[in-house]
């Protein structure tokens, strides 16, 4: 963000001592389309730095969103093992508990629970995964959007710049 802010002042700065380099440069041209060429530079500059900051916010939300849902992911994930390692604890609790005549039952259903629970954590460790790659694609697609806009803004400025200039 410093490296922005940075940047955007720099790029400020420059554009400004250019326009003021410029201006008396060439006495030819009247000093009314002087101003007005060094409004229209100074209002390019302006809505250039509106849209990067905007970008950088749209960024900065996007990365957000992805941290977040990796957050929730993890939790998820954690929870669910979690439940499942209860589940087998207490199906073999009752393989302990059962009778020797039973006991062979009691170790086939275990071992069906176990295998259910196991199922259920992989089940929702790839709901989590693909969550979590969705809002990373939908991120993207947010900062790949605001780009496209600066950069667009950037090309308005600099044709109403030219446009000023000329006349």
């Amino acid at each position: 963000m410093n490296k922005l802010l940075a940047t955007l002042i720099a790029t400020l700065v420059a554009g400004s001592a250019f326009a003021q380099a410029t201006a008396p440069a060439t006495p030819a041209v009247p000093a009314v389309p002087a101003t007005a060429a060094v409004k229209a530079e100074a209002k390019a500059e302006k809505s250039v730095a509106a849209a990067v900051k905007s970008e950088a916010k749209v960024d900065a939300k996007a990365d957000t969103k992805v941290e977040q849902a990796q957050a929730d992911a993890a939790e998820k994930k954690t929870k669910a093992v979690t439940k499942s390692e209860t589940t087998k604890a207490k199906a073999q609790a009752k393989v302990a508990k059962a009778e020797p005549e039973d006991k062979a039952k009691a170790i086939a259903k275990a071992e069906t629970t176990g295998a259910k629970a196991d199922a259920k954590v992989d089940k929702t460790v790839i709901k989590a995964d693909a969550k979590v790659e969705t809002v990373k694609v939908n991120a993207a697609a947010d900062k790949a959007t605001a780009k496209v806009e600066t950069n667009a803004v950037k090309a308005e400025a600099k044709a109403d710049v030219k446009a000023a200039g000329s006349k």
